[in-house]
């Protein structure tokens, strides 16, 4: 039955990144008719779409009273965006990624985002009125970081023009198929943690975590292999801003929650640490090069490490 479970849960992941694969494509088709900039696309259509997986997982996971399985997607997912994924593509890529935009490069507010979940978890619960400052506050941080992008004018030109009714019906379709597949990676997800002892926590910070950034990776993969390494940090910073404070405040809102200070602590201080290392490494020589990229890999090996120790003290 546990060997069911995890092969049910990896098949409902499977259709989760797809699903998100698709809706980011047809998302894109829709930013092209509409002549949007690739700044605004990247770091809002593509990086909201893209948080979509754990976003529907966390929501599902509230619903079903396990809000710990969402929460750790959520948090395992910014870290391995931070670091894991930031370093592969800075290996990937010819000449590291490139930062040209100061609203990437210089903004303290990235850090501040994701300080503030530590401030507030730091009682060891999470209220509704935690969240419902959680999704204020991120809700001004979209709002001051899109005022800032008008400046703004290279056009997302990186797919082609759709009709407008087919991209946006296979939009809603893929929309459909996501939610429904990461309703069941949760149930399935559950019950293969509580088969074999792990904590949902543990399941969610690596397993579903690293599934559900793989849209993420797909995308800025294939934005620094076109020299558009701005498309590729927009996506990854937008989408973990978006999970640190809107999404967070939703779980939250669903489903207020406790957590062990010292895991939380661990982890909220984890994320906040890699926001520390992306932000630095952006402003050193404009790039987050080859050798940046391998301390972020091995800042995430180390993480995962600390976690599964912390999980059976």
């Amino acid at each position: 039955m546990v060997i069911i479970s995890l092969f049910l849960c990896l098949v409902s992941l499977f259709l989760v990144i797809k699903s998100s694969n698709y809706a980011i494509k047809y998302s894109s088709h829709l930013a092209k008719t509409f002549n949007l900039s690739q700044f605004v696309v990247s770091f809002f259509i593509i990086a909201i779409i893209s948080a979509l997986p754990e976003t529907t997982i966390a929501i599902f996971s509230a619903i079903n009273g396990e809000p710990e399985l969402g929460v750790g997607t959520l948090l395992g997912g910014n870290i391995t965006d931070l670091t894991l994924i930031f370093g592969i593509i800075a290996l990937i890529s010819s000449k590291g990624i490139k930062v040209q935009s100061k609203i990437l490069r210089n903004n303290i507010l990235y850090l501040i985002m994701l300080f503030v979940p530590i401030i507030l978890g730091i009682d060891g619960i999470f209220s509704r009125i935690d969240g419902l400052i959680l999704i204020a506050l991120g809700v001004i941080f979209f709002i001051k970081i899109y005022h800032n992008s008008t400046k703004f004018r290279k056009k997302f030109n990186h797919t082609k023009k759709e009709p407008l009714i087919k991209s946006l019906s296979l939009l809603i379709l893929s929309l459909v198929v996501l939610l429904v597949s990461a309703y069941f990676t949760v149930e399935f997800a559950t019950d293969f943690a509580y088969g074999i002892g792990i904590p949902l926590v543990i399941i969610g910070i690596t397993i579903i975590a690293f599934g559900t950034c793989l849209p993420e990776l797909a995308i800025s993969l294939k934005a620094v292999k076109t020299n558009s390494d701005e498309i590729a940090l927009g996506d990854i910073l937008g989408t973990v801003m978006t999970d640190a404070t809107i999404v967070m405040g939703i779980v939250a809102l669903i489903s207020p929650f406790n957590w062990a200070f010292s895991g939380f602590f661990v982890t909220g201080i984890t994320r906040f640490i890699a926001g520390i290392f992306v932000i630095t490494f952006m402003k050193s020589e404009r790039s987050i090069n080859k050798t940046e990229g391998i301390l972020l890999i091995l800042f995430y090996i180390l993480f995962i490490f600390i976690e599964i120790m912390l999980s059976y003290i």
